[in-house]
This record gives structure tokens, C-alpha cells and sequence, in this order.
């Protein structure tokens, strides 16, 4: 006898992912779509899971990750799926493999390696490259089975250097017909299933050799250009970062910003398409006084003139993981000390030990021989000893405080905080939203309802930075310990909201008629881990990694794909192939 559903989650406590009040009751999911939701569901589910205490929200819809290269070879995108993402939009930054010539391989992977810090020799290895198309490229993303969906932004950097090659990396300005060609590429991009596309225009971002990403100074009408192949499609939104720094060349690294011209290209862009646009907006240290401009201007284009455009910010301080099982240390550009960067760990301590090691490596200059994108924005004034995470620490435990208040200079403490653990300890050192040593600038952006909660990067940054798991810090940290924030609100950030701005109408609520994608939470029990290494990339690479605790069930078109916070090895995740409208209607069943 067949049943009714193939999924009951009963006795749970919906938090429906709207921002409305929390109420009780039942969940039923045929087809992968959600069939019913009301109190005391009469029917039988070839699978019941009794929620009782627990809250039941939609699963998780994360908008700023860089699985990219991750999605071809893993079928599990971890981090993320183990802290409630069902689905992930990947792609951002303008760097990503398509559209790809075979002779432009390199290229796209020396540039992902030093701007998303993913090992060149995991990506040769890991990547099939049975793609030159952006459709071809979504094609081989939909052969492989995995724990949660997948929606892909066509990069900037791919198609200039794929209509433009070396003039491309020379940054030579784009010919009329250069645009001409890239706004081809992106409406063939949107209409194989793109869900918009992304750019940059950071020094931050810039290969190991330490050239800059290709879009860096690209002028205004190359990026009216790309934001016209969406409204050639008629779908898709665009995704941008910045320093705010308008010059059209390559400038030094201390560039002064001009946030209002800056941000005015971007609103132009947007205005002119009619395409929404997100940007990744964070308060940098060194120039807090900008975050707060281009907020206002932002809430001015957004509220007053009517323009789509968001920014994307991070919940807490966007942090640099320093140490020696990590990709980065504050040594890592001494000559001395890459001589030793090699060996096995315990090999490693005992060689850092040495008294004339520690002396030789101390004496170097960290900054010349450098290969770490962000070697000019660390300071002894921002890092301290991590524990097991503490993001948070307080400034008077800062390496520099801790120097002034003893006999050691600040590159001595930090070097013997490497040590400690054999080898094992890490240096915390945020890099945005922690100017004032607090976390205000994010508990400002959370009560901004223009402003969209992201940028765990999850699938970059593999061996130095680990912020996939925002979503568990979120409703931790602001909602269960802080009790900042309504937890419906919290819930709503992490669902609806980032839904609704990647065009995903068909999930982000616990709805008749949307995808069956929950998240089964003992609110009491969540938490997140503390961060550790793996080895588990392609060619040996190793990687952070970090769990949480809480998620009893992670569900996805109604399947079980994480209980108890482990996978279960059912692979129901999918390419979405392009933006789409929510079902009509939109009102829950009931009985």
C-alpha cells in the first residue's frame, strides 16, 4: 500500500523562515516538495522523524561560497552542509574555470590559488576540464551527485581572458567589440542556467606571483556590458567586491578610496540593467570611516531612488587562521623559515625550536619574499592566541599588548604562540568588521534589512581562513548567547532572505508548494566546533575544517543527508540551472 508522503517530520516547533512567530506543527514532503504543513497531520510517510522539542526551519541558502573546483571532484561540500546549507551559490569574486581554452588553464588556476588560496597542485589534479563552455562547464557540475544544490555565477576574470587572452591579464582597457563578445557570453551563460554574474575590483585579489585579478581596474563600460548579456536573458543578478578605488590602473596597495565614485558605478550598473546587484560590504580596520559611507549611500539607492542593490556582510570579523598546520604564518615570506615550511609538523616544531633557527628566522624581512595576498594588512595589534574559538578576544590580549607588557618584541610572541600545542595552536587575526576590537559593525548590518548575511566562503581559503560555518555562529552567537536578534529573524537571514536576493524562489520557507529542504535543530545543543585539519583534497592537500553539534537532521527534497550532524551518504543535491519564480499559490496546507 502506498503511502501518503515520503517524509513526515512531526512535533516540531516550525520556524517557517519568514520572520514570523514560531508555531507547532507537522511537515510533509512528497516529491521533494513540501506537501503539507499543519498541526496533528493525519497520513503515513515511508519515513516519520519525531521532532518533538526541536525547531524545524528551511534549509540554510548560502550566496557567497567558491566551490567551484570543490563541486567536481567531492560530492559532499563541506564545511557548509554540516552547518544547515542545502544549497550553495558559488562562483563569486569574478574567478572560476569557464568559459576556459585548454592554453588558459593555468591561468584560471594560478589566479584561484592566490586569490581563494586553493593549492594549484590539488586543482590540476582535481579538475577534469571537460569544459571550454560555461555550458559545458554547467553540464559536468550536473553529473555529480551531492549533499546539497548548486547554482553557478559566470566569472568576470574566466571571460575577459577568454575574449581578450594576455590583453586580458595586461589589463589593456576592452575594445568595443571585446564587450561585444563578453555580453554574448553572458546571456549564453544565464540562458544554459547562470544565475548571474560576478566581478572584482580588490588588490586583495591577485596571484601567487602577485598579479592582480585581470577586472581589476576594467572601465565602467566593460561591466555595463557584462550586466547587459543579463538583461539580454532577462535573468540573473550581478555580484561584485571592491576596494572603492576608482583609478583604471593597477595602483600600490595603499591607494586612497573613493567610495562615492566607486560606489556610483555599481549603482549605474544596476540602474541601467535593471539586474539586481549584491557586494560584499565589511568595515576594513585600517579604514573603518568608509563601511559607514557607503552604507548610507547604499540605504539612500536602495530605500530612496529604487535601486536593486544589497550589500553582503559577514556576522562576525572575517579572520586569518595563522599557523604552521594552516597555509600562512606571520613568517611565512622569511627565507629561513619556507626552508622548513615542508617538513612533517613534529619535524617542524623541532626545527623552530632551535635557538639560532628562531634568532635567523626573526632577523628576516616577512613582507619582500611574500607570496600571501594579504601580507600588508596583518598586524601585531590584531592577533592573538585562538584557544579553540574565541572570535571575540579583547585587544589587551592582543601579540602587541601582550609584547608592550613584556620582555618580547611582538614577532618573538607570536612566534612562540605558534609553538605552543607542539606546533598544533593557531593565531587568530581578524581583518574586517573588528576596528574598534568589537563586533558592531555586523550587529549594525544585522539590523539593516537591506543587507544580506555572507561570505563564508565555503570552498576557499582552504588552508587559512574558515568562515563556512557563519550560519551556526549567527544564530549562536547572536540569538542563543547575545539574544541580540529574534531568533525567527536569525532564521530568516539564513533562508528567505538570501533566497530571495539569488532569485531562488522556490525555496527559503517552510511552504506548500517549495523544495523540501529543512533543518531539524536542537536549539539547546547547537554549537560549533572548534576548527581542525584534514587531508583529504585531491593530490594530498590539506584543508580546515570545522563541524557543529545541534543540527539533529539536515534534509534535502526530502531526504536525509545529515543526522547528528554526519552525512548519511544520500546524495540528493542538484545544479539548479537558473533563477525561478515561487510557486503559486504560496499558503500552507492545513486540515
Amino acid at each position: 500500500m502506498s503511502k501518503d508522503y515520503d517524509l513526515i517530520v512531526r512535533n516540531g516547533t516550525v520556524v517557517d523562515g519568514t520572520g514570523a512567530q514560531p508555531f507547532a506543527a507537522d511537515v510533509a514532503i512528497k516529491n521533494g516538495k513540501i506537501a503539507a504543513v499543519a498541526a496533528n497531520l493525519s497520513g503515513t510517510a515511508d519515513r516519520e522523524i519525531d521532532a518533538q522539542g526541536k525547531l524545524v526551519t528551511p534549509g540554510f541558502v548560502d550566496i557567497h561560497t567558491h566551490y567551484d573546483a570543490q563541486a567536481i571532484w567531492d560530492s559532499h561540500l563541506a564545511p557548509s552542509s554540516l552547518h544547515g546549507v542545502t544549497t550553495v551559490v558559488m562562483g563569486n569574486c569574478g574567478v572560476g574555470f569557464a568559459p576556459c581554452r585548454p592554453e588558459d588553464r593555468n591561468k584560471l588556476i594560478e589566479l584561484m590559488e592566490g586569490v581563494e588560496d586553493i593549492p594549484g597542485a590539488v586543482m590540476h589534479e582535481g579538475l577534469e576540464w571537460t569544459w571550454e563552455s560555461f555550458p559545458e562547464y554547467l553540464d559536468a557540475l550536473e553529473a555529480k551527485p551531492r549533499d546539497v544544490d548548486v547554482c553557478a555565477l559566470l566569472p568576470h576574470s574566466a571571460v575577459r581572458v577568454n575574449v581578450m587572452g594576455d590583453r586580458a591579464v595586461a589589463f589593456e582597457p576592452a575594445t568595443p567589440d571585446d564587450i561585444a563578445k563578453m555580453r554574448a557570453i553572458t546571456k549564453e551563460a544565464v540562458e544554459a542556467g547562470a544565475f548571474g554574474v560576478s566581478t572584482s575590483r580588490t588588490t586583495s585579489h591577485k596571484t601567487l606571483a602577485g598579479e592582480y585579478i585581470p577586472t581589476l581596474r576594467v572601465y565602467e563600460d566593460e561591466l555595463m556590458g557584462l550586466a547587459g548579456g543579463l538583461s539580454d536573458a532577462g535573468s540573473g543578478f550581478i555580484e561584485a567586491v571592491s576596494d572603492w578605488i576608482t583609478d583604471e590602473t593597477p595602483n600600490t596597495i595603499n591607494a586612497e578610496p573613493n567610495p562615492v565614485e566607486a560606489f556610483g558605478i555599481l549603482k549605474r550598473v544596476a540602474q541601467n540593467s535593471g539586474r539586481p546587484m549584491v557586494y560584499t560590504l565589511a568595515q576594513r580596520n585600517s579604514i573603518p570611516h568608509v563601511f559607514a559611507d557607503l552604507l548610507e549611500m547604499n540605504r539612500k539607492a536602495y530605500e530612496e531612488e529604487g535601486v536593486n542593490i544589497r550589500p553582503v556582510f559577514p556576522p562576525r570579523a572575517i579572520g586569518i587562521l595563522l599557523g604552521l598546520q594552516a597555509s600562512q604564518t606571520p613568517f611565512s615570506g622569511c627565507p629561513t623559515f619556507k626552508t622548513l615550511n615542508h617538513l612533517p609538523l613534529q619535524e617542524k616544531v623541532a626545527k623552530l625550536r632551535d635557538p639560532e633557527i628562531r634568532a635567523k628566522i626573526l632577523s628576516e624581512d616577512p613582507v619582500k619574499e611574500s607570496t600571501f595576498p594579504l601580507i600588508h594588512r596583518m598586524s601585531y595589534g590584531y592577533m592573538f592566541r585562538f584557544g579553540k574559538k574565541d572570535y571575540q578576544p579583547k585587544q589587551e590580549n592582543s601579540v602587541e599588548s601582550i609584547a608592550a607588557n613584556g620582555n618580547q618584541s611582538a614577532p618573538e610572541v607570536a612566534y612562540d604562540l605558534l609553538l605552543e600545542n607542539d606546533g598544533k595552536n593557531f593565531i587568530y587575526m581578524p581583518i574586517t568588521n573588528y576596528s574598534d576590537f568589537s563586533l558592531s559593525a555586523s550587529e549594525k548590518l544585522l539590523g539593516e534589512k537591506m543587507a544580506i548575511m555572507g561570505l563564508g566562503d565555503g570552498g576557499a581559503h582552504v588552508g587559512f581562513i574558515l568562515d563556512a560555518g557563519f550560519p551556526t555562529w549567527l544564530l549562536t552567537h547572536w540569538g542563543k548567547n547575545a539574544g541580540t536578534f529574534a531568533m525567527p529573524e536569525l532564521i530568516r537571514r539564513l533562508t528567505s532572505d538570501t533566497a530571495g536576493a539569488a532569485g531562488l524562489g522556490d525555496r527559503g520557507a517552510v511552504r506548500v508548494g517549495l523544495k523540501g529542504d529543512l533543518n531539524v535543530i536542537d536549539w539547546e545543543a547547537l554549537d560549533f566546533e572548534a576548527p581542525y585539519v584534514v587531508q583529504d583534497l585531491p593530490a594530498g592537500g590539506k584543508r580546515l575544517m570545522q563541524g557543529a553539534s545541534g543540527y539533529a537532521y539536515t534534509i534535502v527534497a526530502g531526504e536525509v543527508t545529515h543526522e547528528a550532524g554526519k552525512p548519511t551518504g544520500v546524495l540528493p543535491g542538484k545544479l539548479v540551472r537558473g533563477q525561478r519564480p515561487a510557486p503559486e499559490p504560496m499558503a500552507m496546507a492545513a486540515e
